[in-house]
């Protein structure tokens, strides 16, 4: 390896030429890679010849000997053994010209084998695939393994066409030196197809290399296609890129009519001496056309010439897609598309589901077209086959160069889906993310598998304590996976920090601060790292407020107006729907920059009241802010309660209990009657839109202080609100997300129930043994990602063993009606209800431990059972339009029978000669 480098820092080295030509000049024809087996010494004189020529490196004739190429000769399981044989006849003849002054190298040649991963070879499917990255990385690894144990001092991916087969030799070859424990130098050599500038596949040179860019090469460069005229410009623009060598081989001119090369040595030479004296070159040679006469010629013209010397790394981020996207100091905010995100788009998720790839495409398109410069994609939901998804996905990206052009970020919770995109995308991506969740170990894994496949990193702020919420744990956890990912040998410019933004205006008071402390977190990081990329997905702000949106539009206006200022350099946004920061109504704005930078404490309260005298329907937020006060004190008392509850207004609870307590027969009956009837309201009016996050929770407040009056009358009719239920609640194993959870916590408590909140990350065996110890008579499961549905389910099933049956509330932004009663519910025999959210649990735990419990689940029961019928309804619907794999059963079913199993005759044995007919006939 040093020895290699030097060299390459010292002279402009030089490559042999052709092989395949000389080969066929010796009157060999057939599979050239055999040849090194068969006629070992043909190849060795053609090796000779080069290295007497002046060559300093010899390319070992193994350009198509992977198992991918060899099938077509019924060889792919020799490949191991062509490999070694070839790098054997190579060294042993590099050993022969060999001096202390004077070494030779030998370069493993791995060529692009006739397949391509990233675009399809069915007009009629722009998704297929005849070959799949793990394909090329074992193909790759064989061939490594073969040209390493014979002797190489170089392995060389060369004549890269499809940047995606590059990238997985790239991984082979690194996961190959690891296993071995030792390296040898590495270079790549792309080819330029033609006039445009870009690779077969779509890349244009900026992007090709920042592609591979992730591999410590000791050179990269161009080969084939063209002439070294018409390489000239791509060969300029990577000489000003690349931080390692610079190698060029191009063809001896273009091809003639007859398909054959016309430039001479002395021509050839010329034109490649002129890439040397202006700074280009690190190593040249000869590709299709040349021979031991132009290298020998090529020699003599860049004898005197020194090395083209590196430039440094520039510490700027470069993703791509077809084309480049380089972040600058300067750069503008970086938007990222969020709307291909089946958590996050109803109507993408709707298109993912229906199995309409191409629809979800145009939404992928509006993205691009309304200014995405990152596109955001996630399949994670419980019901989709998460990894197969993403891979189609991706895969027809590929055939749309109006999308692809800009780079990707694969988001998932799921390890085994973030790899499958990874594995479908040529350019430089962003894996959406690693964390510290589960130890360091775990992320020091998940980041060197992520570097080997050449993706940059989002780091989430998280540990095994949950995720940072303020300052100090946010810039504590970022340096830490900072510090471990710069030992990894990952650049600065690798790294993104997601420093989690979290909804505020809740109603809650701890997550009033959130948006503030990610803005001085943020400042401070940039203050401690200068140059950081910090992002962040910026919807999560205002989740309290969905469905009013221009008071969202206008929080993110001011977050992103003041998190920007800070440091903030991308953000997962729909950039249709930004709005202007100076552009904002003055009032709302002020309003918003309130909540935001929490100026107040009662600025949620406010920023709500602006939503509901700007509503243009008069019923959000059950009546309109302009209503009369009189108008709805003239109702009846019971109505009047539960108007004071769904518009969390207690000012007039003293005045309005004693009367309706009078019309009732019990405090109970008024707790079961006009208040919960109320609380059933606020969650109807949650669940269609109407009514936020905030509103809940003071709606549950107004409950806590109507019970409070109504507790001395309950403890003189001997009933006590203290009895209305324990329920133990858990963010399961695998996810150490908790707010929502937080949120129901804080609604049952202030309805008179008990909550044993056992956190974040919490195993199978802790949920059951703390449920016995409390005598829970309920237990809920909380989770946001898609391993925590796998969990839920595993923890439905450990109940069933253990024959337990108390009824488990599941809830979670990723969980669904649908997912519980096909996943989990099958589980176990005892009831598993889905909770929408927080607003609907007071009325899900009132009626499973009411005296009509047993009616209640049956219902339930009875509702699973319709969702998971429906659901094989259409799975059927789709196999039987051939949508969806047939089970083994039904393929054996549908099998070929052949009529005979004894093939016909031919026609005719032996040759036939054709008489050449005219062109007209």
């Amino acid at each position: 390896m040093r020895e290699f480098l030097n060299a390459l820092q010292q002279r402009i080295l030089i490559l042999d030429g052709a092989m395949g030509t000389l080969i066929q000049d010796q009157g060999l024809e057939g599979n050239n890679d055999e040849f090194s087996r068969t006629h070992p010494q043909v190849i060795a004189t053609i090796h000779r010849d080069y290295l007497e020529a002046g060559a300093d490196i010899i390319e070992t004739n193994s350009f198509n000997a992977t198992r991918i190429s060899q099938a077509d000769y019924g060889l792919e399981d020799e490949c191991y053994e062509i490999n070694l044989a070839a790098a054997r006849v190579a060294r042993a003849v590099a050993d022969e010209f060999t001096t202390d002054k004077w070494p030779r190298f030998v370069a493993g040649s791995m060529g692009p084998t006739n397949k391509t991963a990233s675009m399809s070879s069915d007009v009629s499917d722009p998704g297929a695939r005849v070959a799949r990255y793990d394909d090329f990385h074992l193909a790759y690894t064989e061939q490594a393994r073969g040209l390493i144990d014979g002797g190489c001092d170089v392995l060389l991916v060369e004549t890269v066409f499809d940047t995606l087969n590059c990238k997985a030799a790239l991984h082979a070859i690194a996961d190959l030196f690891a296993e071995l424990g030792r390296e040898l130098p590495v270079m790549v050599s792309g080819t330029i197809t033609d006039q445009s500038g870009r690779t077969l596949s779509g890349q244009t040179v900026e992007a090709f290399w920042s592609s591979i860019s992730h591999f410590p090469l000791a050179a990269v460069g161009f080969n084939c296609a063209l002439g070294p005229e018409q390489m000239r410009p791509h060969l300029e623009t990577i000489s000003g890129l690349a931080t390692c060598g610079i190698s060029c081989y191009p063809n001896a001119g273009l091809p003639n009519e007859f398909g054959e090369y016309d430039l001479s040595p002395a021509e050839m030479a010329a034109q490649v001496g002129e890439f040397a004296t202006a700074g280009f070159i690190n190593l040249v040679g000869g590709c299709c056309g040349t021979t031991p006469e132009h290298i020998a010629a090529i020699r003599a013209a860049v004898a005197e010439v020194p090395p083209r010397v590196a430039p440094a790394h520039d510490g700027l981020c470069r993703l791509s897609g077809l084309e480049e996207l380089c972040i600058r100091t300067d750069s503008n905010f970086i938007n990222i598309g969020e709307r291909c995100n089946v958590s996050g788009s109803r109507r993408f998720a709707r298109l993912i589901r229906e199995e309409k790839f191409d629809q979800a495409l145009v939404v992928a398109r509006q993205q691009v077209e309304n200014g995405a410069q990152i596109l955001d994609i996630c399949m994670d939901d419980g019901l989709l086959d998460s990894a197969i998804c993403m891979q189609r996905f991706v895969d027809l990206l590929a055939a749309e160069p109006d999308i692809i052009r800009i780079p990707l970020m694969l988001d998932s919770s799921e390890w085994e889906v973030i790899e499958a995109g990874l594995k479908s995308v040529q350019g430089r991506s962003i894996l959406n993310s690693i964390s510290l969740k589960d130890g360091e170990e775990e992320f020091i894994r998940r980041a060197t598998i992520a570097r080997n496949m050449g993706a940059a990193v989002v780091v989430m702020a998280f540990d095994p304590d949950g995720q940072a919420v303020d300052v100090t744990r946010r810039i504590a956890i970022v340096s830490r996976s900072r510090e471990l990912l710069l030992e990894l040998g990952f650049g600065a410019h690798e790294m993104i920090f997601d420093l989690n933004v979290l909804a505020v205006a809740t109603g809650l008071e701890e997550h009033d601060r959130y948006a503030l402390s990610f803005i001085e977190a943020t400042r401070e990081l940039c203050k401690l790292f200068p140059g950081i990329l910090i992002s962040g997905g910026v919807s999560n702000l205002s989740f309290a407020f969905r469905g009013a949106d221009h008071a969202r539009e206008a929080m993110h206006s001011v977050f992103l107006y003041h998190a920007i200022k800070a440091g903030m350099r991308m953000g997962i946004v729909n950039p249709g729907q930004l709005a202007i920061y100076s552009e904002l109504d003055p009032e709302v704005r002020e309003l918003a920059e309130d909540v935001v930078l929490a100026r107040s404490p009662d600025a949620g309260e406010r920023l709500l009241e602006w939503v509901h005298s700007h509503s243009s329907d008069p019923s959000t937020g059950a009546g309109s802010a302009t209503q009369p006060v009189d108008e709805w004190r003239k109702l009846p008392a019971g109505e009047r309660l539960a108007h004071a509850l769904v518009r969390g207004n207690d000012s007039y609870l003293e005045q309005d209990l004693p009367e309706i307590f009078a019309e009732y027969d019990s405090a109970l009956a008024v707790i079961e009657g006009p208040l919960m009837d109320g609380m059933n309201e606020v969650g109807e009016l949650f669940g269609s839109g109407q009514m936020f996050l905030p509103q809940v929770v003071k709606s549950a407040r107004v409950m806590k202080k109507a019970v409070a009056w109504l507790e001395p009358h309950l403890a003189k009719s001997g009933q006590s609100i203290q009895s209305r239920g324990t329920i133990l609640m858990a963010t399961v194993k695998g996810d150490v997300h908790d707010i929502g959870k937080n949120i129901v916590g804080v609604v049952l408590g202030c309805n008179g129930y008990e909550i044993v909140d056992l956190g974040v990350m919490v195993p199978c065996e802790k949920i059951i043994a703390r449920a016995a110890e409390c005598n829970a008579d309920l237990i809920g499961l909380s989770g946001l990602i898609t391993p925590s549905l796998k969990e839920m389910t595993h923890v439905a099933a450990e109940l069933e063993r253990l024959g337990i049956d108390t009824p488990v509330l599941i809830g979670g932004a990723t969980t669904s009606p649908v997912h519980t009663a096909v996943k989990i519910a099958p589980a176990r025999s005892g009831p598993i209800i889905h909770v929408n959210d927080a607003s609907r649990s007071v009325a899900v735990v009132s009626a499973l431990l009411s005296d009509k419990a047993g009616e209640y689940v049956k219902k339930n029961h009875q509702r699973q059972q319709q969702l998971r019928e429906r659901r094989a309804e259409r799975q059927a619907a789709l196999a039987a339009k051939g949508r969806s794999p047939l089970s083994i059963e039904q393929a054996r079913e549908r099998k070929v029978v052949l009529e005979s199993k004894v093939p016909p005759s031919p026609n005719f044995l032996g040759a036939r000669s054709f008489k050449q007919l005219p062109i007209e006939e």
